[in-house]
């Protein structure tokens, strides 16, 4: 017996070749795409829109899988405002899982979405890089991440609902770019009713010059958020493997065409570890590397990782750091960590034991 496609691995330019091949109108693909994303639709008999021959037709041929969420955390400690931050264990349409964080913040409903099952760079301060990788996400398991806690909002309160979402969960989004690019398109489709702007929308990176390139070509104009972590070479190196072929000169260079093509300054993260990257030299090289183009950035506390032995910096090199930097006429924000307690925090994300029912923290 032959096995059925994912219709929804499916972008929308092969919905429309399909519909070519099947001899159908060019119409037909969006509306399968709306019924996929809007509608949410769970079988082919309740896509209304089409017709009773072409519904027959595409359950012979496809199966339409949807992702759930196998497992909830509630960071006791509480995020600001009082609301707390929540990880979601999410079944994927082949029975593997990813992890997606809800973080709130007063006015703001963010979800931090996944795009690959681990991830292959192994950056020594993320516990993702210690489960290797097994495959990308396609775009529907992307999107379906921030449907999913969108609808438990909605049920938890009625009103609210997801207002921004980072590509910044398990994986390396650029290393995905195709299907993190349909998924943007998909989120941001203004005739379907879940959508977002652009401008809501951040897409991190560890820095792969190349795809940084393709991504600002692209007329997507996200945010741009880049892991630095240091800007001196050797030592980003030793942090971030793959920093070795996208050296700190050649990756100005791309973050610079990147803010000058969206229009959007890029947002540095630099995550502050004690004796590694926090003297005041540390800070002077930051200050020169980000005068090169347009940003701001954003400083952020190491958060502990089983067998990962790096240490968060202390209030006063923290404040030396800082003040440096807005000596330097630079825009620095610091973040505060939110879901440390149930390992949802930056660096954080790692499948190790999955539970064999839901549980509710």
């Amino acid at each position: 017996m032959p096995v059925l496609e994912n219709i929804k691995s499916l972008s929308r330019k092969e919905l429309q070749n399909l519909m070519h091949d099947y001899g159908e109108p060019p119409f037909r693909a969006g509306q399968i795409h709306r019924c996929l994303y809007s509608d949410r639709c769970t079988d082919f008999q309740s896509m209304t829109t089409l017709s009773t021959s072409l519904r027959s037709r595409l359950s012979e041929e496809f199966v339409l899988p949807a992702c759930s969420i196998e497992q909830r955390q509630n960071d006791r400690t509480g995020g600001e405002g009082g609301e707390a931050t929540r990880k979601y264990l999410v079944q994927l349409h082949d029975g593997l899982a990813v992890e997606t964080v809800l973080i709130p913040s007063p006015g703001r409903w963010t979800v931090c979405v996944s795009t690959q099952v681990g991830c292959p760079l192994q950056c020594a301060f993320c516990a993702t890089g210690t489960m290797g990788f097994t495959r990308n996400l396609n775009a529907a398991e992307i999107v379906e991440q921030v449907l999913l806690v969108n609808d438990e909002l909605a049920e938890n309160s009625g009103k609210r609902q997801v207002t921004n979402v980072v590509f910044m969960g398990m994986g390396e989004p650029l290393l995905n770019l195709d299907q993190v690019i349909e998924a943007i398109d998909t989120l941001t489709c203004e005739q379907y009713r879940f959508h977002l702007s652009r401008h809501k929308i951040t897409v991190s990176t560890v820095g792969l010059i190349p795809a940084i390139a393709k991504l600002a070509d692209s007329g997507r104009n996200v945010k741009l958020a880049l892991s630095l972590h240091s800007a001196d070479q050797g030592k980003r190196e030793t942090m971030i493997p793959s920093a070795a072929d996208n050296r700190l000169p050649e990756l100005a260079g791309a973050l610079d065409y990147y803010g000058r093509i969206t229009g959007t300054p890029v947002t540095l993260v630099y995550m502050l570890l004690e004796d590694i990257n926090d003297s005041r030299d540390d800070a002077l090289q930051l200050a020169r590397f980000a005068r090169r183009f347009l940003c701001k950035i954003n400083l952020i506390d190491y958060n502990a990782i089983v067998n990962i032995k790096f240490k968060s910096t202390g209030n006063q090199r923290r404040d030396t750091f800082i003040q440096t930097l807005l000596d330097k006429g630079l825009q620095v924000t610091v973040r505060r960590s939110q879901g440390s307690s149930i390992s949802a925090a930056c660096g954080q994300l790692a499948i190790r034991n999955r539970p064999s029912s839901n549980q509710n923290a």
